[in-house]
């Protein structure tokens, strides 16, 4: 299963520069993300593979970004086409499963889903 990191980086030019050079230096492929600033801060959520997890946690932080937050997120194909993120999150909402997070990865049509009951979410979506 894929993971979710969440870097904390300063809201200024060049940080997320560092966050790209900093993992692709180390070999790690970013296979989605999600960035947003606010009150001084950027919040980036950085899609790695499980097996390098624990590397870019480590890679981030020895760059001087903080780690807040790692977790093992679904990575859903959508169809490419209109209401099909509507019948995805009724699905989840049918199963009770509360959407904590939603972005989408690089090359196709996939979202990226955490939420604090993954195994619900895969059966609702299986």
């Amino acid at each position: 299963m894929p993971t979710d990191l969440t870097v904390i980086l300063s809201d200024e030019p060049g940080q997320l520069a560092e966050l790209g050079s900093a993992t692709g230096i180390a070999g790690i492929n970013i296979l989605g993300l999600c960035a947003f600033t606010g009150e001084g801060r950027g919040i980036i959520h950085v899609l790695v593979a499980d097996a390098v997890a624990e590397r870019a946690s480590r890679v981030l932080e020895d760059a001087g970004m903080g780690v807040a937050d790692q977790r093992p997120v679904l990575v859903v194909d959508l169809e490419d086409r209109p209401g099909s993120l509507g019948e995805l999150a009724r699905e989840l909402a049918e199963a009770g499963v509360n959407i904590e997070l939603l972005y989408t990865t690089f090359g196709g049509v996939r979202v990226v889903i955490a939420t604090d009951d993954l195994e619900s979410a895969q059966a609702a979506l299986a």
